[in-house]
């Protein structure tokens, strides 16, 4: 891994031991920059203070070597990236503004991307870890996980049908809670329904309606009109003296066509005289058979003038015009038949309710009897842990109960008790300790000191390890505040977790950083950086004088060399 303008690293390179990495230095010297290297190639969250002053942007890049048929490898490759002869190349950079880039085997990717890999490659266990580890909640989710199938099976399905029984009871409450708003809604569209239908609107009624109206109302200045242009075009019998359009137009046609054969432009003319005579003619009779059928009869205006008053009171209520008034018609059509039929909806809801109720008492109870089993055996490999941490007296077991449910109708039932649940179950889980014989067993935040703590918290991260199938982990300062053979122990027990996968810790105790495979040394120079040779990977004589710096702040004391001579020996026995 490639450092660059991280925090106090100015360029540096860390090279992990496929077995176990113990990364030491003087406190402040850039060690937690290591691990958040780390973080930000797992798609941890990219923060800005974090570039070094002065640099434009923070860049980290690694390679990472695949297991054989990872399914990371498989995600990473449909994501478009490229395998460097079965590794992976990994690159983040993040810019002083706060934008962040990631890409992989070569290619430009999303951040989500590294951490849903991350998931399959990487554990990370750190005083935050340990932390929240003291509360119930992540306690109960620790001994899923390390419960496997056998919890994750039922509580998939209990999350499943948790989620459609509140479904079911919000919609139940919507229902009843709202009856009266409902009934009085049925009430409005079924008085609207019946004013829509005693005046029975046709389609386009309104408009062919207005047209009529307007028609009636001006009866006799449209006959007036009519009978004038009929007679200008026509003439009127009672006056044949009269002139009129037709006679005249005739009289010009006849002598047109008198003379059309001695000039074929004037032929052209007589013609279309002779269709403005015909066109003349039909208007003539178009306007007499117009004032025959014209129909002034007040008492048709009368009913036309009554339709329009009943359609505009529907319209007022109901919608713009006719036709939206016969969509609102509809609408209401299906929404009043919804609303009917709530009390049968009312019995399917009901009945789904209580069905329901019984599939999470049957799986909350299998939830409770997996989580059993599954304590009995964790408390039993967390205990043994603590054995070999210098807590040979120590137990740790589990308190897995129930609270009873307020009342009957809102629980489920457990061990024939009706108790509370929620989204994961009924169960609240408790981790507890009885550090020596004959002490109660009462919760790790109260029943251990500091150091027993950190020896409990590192004996659940061993043993969830062991269930974890991923090739990586790594352990930040699990090993606080614990000192002395607890630590030697400590130190053991990471190495033989890393006979079977990769470790990497970030440790203050030499005890601890004896038993590494490869041991990197983090140290700043004059002007207060982390050069490219700041990381060392310390052998022989280095390796010595750190320990014996770790152990009495003096790496050239003769008893403090013995001693750590002394660890190294012990390691590679045990080795």
């Amino acid at each position: 891994m490639r450092i660059r303008s991280l925090g106090v690293i100015d360029d540096a390179v860390v090279e992990l031991s496929p077995g176990f990495t113990a990364v030491t230095g003087e406190t402040g010297a850039g060690k937690t920059m290591v691990v958040t290297s780390l973080g930000l190639l797992l798609g941890g969250r990219a923060d800005p203070a974090l570039v070094r002053i002065g640099a434009g942007s923070a860049v980290v890049e690694g390679r990472i070597t695949l297991p054989e048929g990872a399914g990371a490898a498989a995600r990473a490759v449909e994501a478009g990236a490229e395998l460097d002869d079965g590794a992976l190349l990994v690159s983040r950079t993040v810019s002083a503004e706060g934008r962040s880039r990631a890409h992989l085997g070569g290619r430009s990717v999303p951040v989500g991307l590294l951490a849903e890999l991350a998931d399959e490659l990487v554990a990370v266990h750190g005083q935050t870890d340990q932390q929240g580890l003291l509360k119930p909640a992540r306690q109960r989710g620790a001994l899923d996980r390390y419960a496997g199938e056998a919890v994750a099976v039922p509580l998939a399905a209990y999350g499943e049908a948790y989620r459609r029984l509140r479904a079911v009871v919000a919609e139940l409450d919507e229902i009843t809670t709202r009856a009266r708003e409902r009934a009085q809604e049925a009430d409005l569209l079924r008085f609207g329904l019946g004013e829509i239908e005693a005046v029975e609107p046709l389609a386009g009624e309104d408009t062919e309606l207005a047209a009529e109206a307007e028609r009636l109302g001006h009866a006799e200045a449209l006959a007036s009109a009519a009978a004038l242009a009929h007679a200008a075009l026509a003439g009127q019998p009672e006056d044949p003296e009269a002139v009129d359009a037709t006679t005249l137009v005739a009289g010009a046609g006849r002598a047109l066509e008198a003379v059309r054969s001695h000039d074929p432009a004037l032929a052209a003319l007589a013609d279309r005289m002779g269709e403005i005579s015909i066109l003349l003619a039909d208007v003539a009779g178009e306007l007499a058979g117009y004032a025959d059928n014209l129909d002034a009869d007040p008492r048709r205006l009368a009913a036309v003038e009554e339709r329009r008053a009943a359609l505009t009171q529907l319209t007022r209520k109901y919608g713009a015009d006719v036709a939206a008034v016969l969509a609102w018609a509809q609408e209401s059509v299906a929404r009043l038949t919804e609303l009917e039929g709530d009390d049968d909806r009312v019995g399917e809801l009901t009945a789904e309710r209580d069905a329901l109720r019984t599939e999470l008492s049957a799986l909350a109870q299998a939830l409770t009897d997996a989580r059993t089993e599954a304590a009995a055996r964790f408390a039993d490999a967390v205990t043994a842990e603590l054995a070999s941490l210098a807590m040979p007296h120590a137990r740790v077991s589990f308190d897995i109960r129930q609270t009873e449910s307020v009342d009957e109708a809102s629980g489920v039932e457990v061990g024939g008790r009706s108790v509370a649940y929620g989204p994961s179950g009924a169960d609240e889980v408790e981790l507890l300790l009885a550090p020596h014989p004959g002490a109660p067993p009462r919760p790790i935040a109260k029943g251990a000191s500091g150091g027993e703590l950190s020896r409990v918290m590192l004996a659940v991260e061993v043993v969830f390890a062991g269930t974890d199938p991923v090739p990586t982990y790594l352990f930040d300062e699990v090993d606080a505040g614990v000192g002395g053979k607890a630590a030697v122990e400590i130190g053991r027990r990471l190495a033989k977790l890393a006979k079977s996968a990769q470790v990497v810790v970030v440790t203050h105790l030499p005890q601890v950083a004896a038993f590494a495979d490869r041991q990197l040394l983090v140290e700043k120079t004059n002007d207060g950086s982390v050069t490219r040779s700041g990381v060392t990977v310390l052998e022989g004589e280095d390796r010595v004088r750190e320990l014996s710096r770790m152990l009495a702040g003096q790496e050239d004391s003769e008893t403090a060399r013995a001693h750590a001579e002394e660890l190294l020996a012990t390691a590679r026995a045990d080795a």
